[in-house]
């Protein structure tokens, strides 16, 4: 059976820390906090489940304070959660399985990282993360924020889950200001950098720098292919934000040259017809999307509702407004499949229902 270490990095986790603690403390065999300047009771907090507790002075590089937290670990496999991570029953039995199982040849162990749910806590995005690593490979983290390792060796999917449970905002602006300093001192972004900081844009609604530096990712030609779908998605809703129509479309169909189409592409042009009222045009990007073949084990970002929810609440609306209620009720019907309880699909049955009177 192997040994783990778990390694975490916090800073003011007290109404978090013990619930993440709680849900691994029986799993790992060594517990290693990194504190990067805790104000609050998280440094006390964690010292009922380890005395193995470090002090890290911040130096905005989220690298810098990981690779230290590995650098303490003395046991076979490297764990790494966030304060503000659980890991549920049924996904603490698949590990302990593992644990048991794990092949010594084994280098890298991926598990999926849920981190979206809706209203009803159904999960609406994942994607997988190198989760359990070899010890004695040395595996360094790289870039200051959005953090990542480089992935060799003999690699594998689990299906074991992590579940983020945020209970808070992050802190607003960190990450981005992280990045305008570096720019600032004169830092060349990486393409990846490029990349994560245009998304830090995007999400901060600073749309035209956004664009510029999706489009600087794009142009290295050295992005992950999965990166390379996302920017193309992100760059098409910042021209729409913007009503620039024709660059929204070519963002869009420029995704096509990294690989074949993806859900949230054809559910953007879905919308890029139908609020040009192009219902037909619109239908058929949508009912592609019912018909591709959703991912297993893609390590990018999963947004799961485009992959069923989403193309069928907008086919009804297309049915709709082209006169068709009977198509129009089939798809909100199918959308219900996804989401029974969704305001959507009950608005739209109470819609049809008072049309048919």
């Amino acid at each position: 059976m192997i040994t783990i270490s778990l390694c975490m990095i916090v800073r003011d986790e007290e109404d978090v820390i013990s619930r993440c603690l709680d849900s691994v403390k029986d799993i790992v065999d060594e517990i290693i906090i990194v504190d990067t300047g805790s104000e609050d009771n998280t440094k006390e907090i964690v010292k009922r489940y380890t005395d193995k507790v470090f002090d890290f002075e911040w130096i905005d590089d989220f690298s810098a304070a990981r690779n230290y937290s590995f650098s303490k670990a003395t046991k076979d496999f490297i764990l790494w959660l966030d304060a503000d991570d659980v890991i549920l029953e049924g996904d603490r039995e698949k590990f302990k399985d593992l644990k048991q199982e794990l092949n010594h040849n084994v280098d890298i162990v991926m598990m999926k990282y849920n981190v979206g749910f809706d209203e009803n806590g159904n999960i609406t995005l994942s994607y997988f993360r190198e989760r359990l690593l070899k010890r004695i490979n040395n595996y360094q983290w790289m870039e200051p924020v959005h953090e990542y390792l480089e992935l060799n060796g003999n690699i594998i999917n689990s299906g074991i889950c992590i579940t983020h449970k945020k209970e808070r905002p992050t802190v607003g602006g960190r990450n981005i200001a992280i990045y305008k300093k570096a720019i600032l001192r004169g830092t060349d972004l990486t393409p990846r950098g490029l990349y994560y900081y245009a998304r830090e844009l995007f999400y901060n609604e600073e749309y035209d720098d956004a664009i510029e530096y999706f489009n600087k990712f794009l142009d290295t030609e050295k992005g992950w292919r999965e990166d390379n779908i996302s920017a193309c998605h992100n760059l098409s809703i910042c021209y729409n934000n913007k009503n620039d129509k024709k660059n929204m479309l070519r963002a869009l169909l420029k995704s096509f040259e990294y690989d074949t189409p993806r859900a949230e592409i054809c559910c953007q042009l879905g919308y890029y017809y139908l609020s040009n009222k192009e219902y037909e045009k619109a239908i058929f990007w949508y009912k592609l999307v019912l018909e591709l073949e959703k991912p297993i084990d893609n390590w990018g970002f999963m947004q799961h509702d485009y992959w069923g929810y989403i193309p069928c609440i907008q086919l009804c609306i297309c049915y709709e407004r082209l006169g068709n209620i009977e198509e129009a009720i089939k798809y909100n019907d199918k959308a219900a499949e996804y989401k029974p309880n969704d305001p959507a699909v009950e608005y739209n049955r109470n819609y049809f229902k008072n049309i048919g009177k």
